[in-house]
């Protein structure tokens, strides 16, 4: 789709895996594995290629020569394969913080989350710390998938809270678990 007018650098790599802006030829598989994984995503109902398309076209598109997105979001490869896609989100240029969102293929998740997770999240503290200098990145995940924690831990994000019963999931309320890391000035 184009380059970021915001950031210096455009792709950032780290041996087998990259990140590069969100490309237009791949938002079909995003539809589909955002559809697949929607258990876990603040989405209400399943994406559709009009809405798909809509999407890419009026919002994505506009994002490249923006100052100040409110969001940069990445197609992430392994080997040059499409295997993912997630970036900074909900992006507060004033207090200098951003969320990070992630998702991956859904047929690999089983195999190779873990690490294709530390290596989506090791890229995009680059950018967020490096290339933006931001002060602050952090996750909000639904407390539905546990195995994500560990990972987060073993990157250096540390618990910073827990919204006790914060989301309605499937005719439940669950917590939602905020992860957090700090820019080292």
């Amino acid at each position: 789709m184009g380059n970021y007018k915001v950031l210096n650098q455009q792709v950032f790599t780290n041996q087998d895996f990259s990140i590069v802006p969100i490309r237009y030829e791949d938002r079909l598989l995003i539809m589909k594995w955002r559809n697949e994984q929607i258990y876990h995503l603040r989405q209400d109902k399943p994406l559709t290629v009009e809405s798909q398309e809509n999407y890419f076209n009026n919002i994505v598109s506009k994002l490249f020569e923006q100052e100040k997105p409110n969001q940069i979001l990445f197609s992430f490869l392994r080997n040059e394969e499409f295997v993912g896609y997630g970036g900074l989100v909900h992006i507060n240029w004033i207090d200098k913080n951003a969320e990070i969102s992630f998702l991956m293929n859904t047929s690999l998740e089983k195999e190779f989350y873990s690490s294709f997770l530390l290596n989506f999240l090791s890229l995009i503290e680059k950018v967020a710390f490096s290339d933006l200098d931001l002060f602050k990145i952090y996750t909000y995940a639904f407390d539905v998938r546990p195995q994500l924690y560990p990972i987060l831990e073993q990157s250096n994000f540390f618990k910073e809270a827990v919204l006790k019963n914060h989301c309605f999931y499937y005719g439940n309320f669950k917590d939602v678990i905020i992860h957090s890391k700090f820019n080292k000035l």
